[in-house]
């Protein structure tokens, strides 16, 4: 659901935490993304300032554009193509007190049938003589979802996240962090576009469609554990494994190995990502009757799935040959450009493009590329 990724998409974007013990970098970010696979193209641009404000306080600002045209297999198959439009605003603070850090982020999002309303929180506290660093957070959503087609359909999702992360050197070269994450959600789940299929005798295909119907109410819990060892010359490797569950009976595993090689003033990064995940316990790729079961899903990333993502990753650093601004009030600057190749099997989803009539219709695949392209000036 195009929707929903972007939606929790916003909640990460604006939930972010800055190490305790140090505000950020003075900063200006500008970046250029695009997504294209499956019949839809994501793209847009995104600016980010932050500005400390003496040695305590440290503001941020950032606005977003998705610019969203959908012809996926979701839609063809049982709606029309369309385009639409996704802004996003945020205003943060953090707040340094000697080995503590307080930031607070409030974030706006608004399309043509959602509009998102998020305020985060969190406190990282340097401990052990800066060895280890404890981070709590907390962040609250207050969503609106409505339908283009019917000015009267408005409905209510709420969500909450709660994190706690541990980041611990281990040894000189060895940096580990554990990340647990709970995120609670109540109201409007499903997506009120999207149609489930059930066995139709009388239809020339084998099936009819009737609308989604999802529980009101979603718990998942995630555990996630990154490592990342500097070798001799400067290079990194770094591990990470994530461990999900909900109450909708998906079980999700994702791991990934990057590479880290710096070269004069260029830093190279090659990554592998496998995600396997099950299904939920309301999804079917085609029911057995119309209302077979009291909720019923359709939706492909609620299938089980398997994804493996590639990614490639360059960024210069530019560097004044004395250490003196010689762009003004530009210290440095730096640029970088990300390609990541995603193939994504779906075990238990038809592709109705294909073969229309039941029995017919092979399993989905899905290829996109996602590039991203990123400038970044420090001050």
């Amino acid at each position: 659901m195009i929707r929903r990724t972007l939606t929790i998409a916003a909640f990460l974007m604006g939930f972010s935490v800055a190490h305790a013990g140090v505000l950020p970098d003075d900063r200006t970010d500008v970046l250029y993304h695009l997504y294209d696979g499956g019949g839809v193209e994501i793209d847009g641009p995104s600016v980010l300032v932050r500005k400390k404000a003496g040695k305590s306080l440290s503001f941020v600002g950032n606005y977003y554009v998705d610019m969203v045209s959908s012809a996926s297999i979701d839609v063809i198959t049982t709606a029309s193509p369309y385009t639409e439009e996704r802004k996003q605003w945020s205003l943060g603070m953090d707040y340094l007190r000697g080995n503590t850090t307080m930031s607070v982020n409030y974030t706006v999002s608004e399309e043509s049938d959602f509009d998102g309303e998020t305020v985060s929180l969190s406190v990282s506290q340097d401990m052990f003589g800066d060895l280890t660093t404890l981070t709590l957070s907390y962040a609250l959503g207050d969503d609106l979802v409505r339908r283009s087609d019917d000015e009267t359909f408005e409905q209510p999702l709420d969500r909450q996240i709660y994190g706690v992360g541990l980041t611990q050197i281990l040894t000189k070269n060895l940096i580990s962090s554990l990340n647990v994450e709970t995120i609670t959600e109540e109201g409007y789940l499903n997506n009120p576009y999207r149609s489930v299929r059930y066995f139709d005798a009388g239809s020339a295909l084998g099936y009819s469609f009737e609308p989604e119907l999802y529980p009101n109410t979603r718990t998942s819990n995630a555990v996630g554990i990154r490592m990342r060892y500097f070798l001799p010359y400067r290079a990194a490797l770094e591990g990470e494994y994530r461990f999900f569950t909900d109450t909708w009976d998906i079980e999700g595993h994702t791991a990934s190995l990057s590479y880290i090689h710096p070269w004069k003033d260029f830093t190279f990064m090659g990554k592998l990502r496998y995600h396997d995940q099950t299904g939920a316990h309301f999804y079917r790729d085609v029911f057995s009757r119309s209302q077979a079961t009291n909720f019923r899903g359709r939706d492909k990333e609620l299938s089980p799935l398997t994804s493996y993502t590639f990614k490639l990753q360059a960024a210069y650093e530019f560097l004044s040959d004395d250490g003196n601004d010689t762009w003004g009030f530009i210290k440095r600057a730096k640029v970088t450009a990300s390609l990541n190749m995603l193939s994504v099997d779906y075990h238990d989803f038809s592709d109705l493009s294909v073969g229309e009539v039941l029995g017919s219709e092979p399993l989905y695949q899905l290829d996109a590329n996602v590039i991203q392209v990123f400038f970044s000036f420090f001050y």
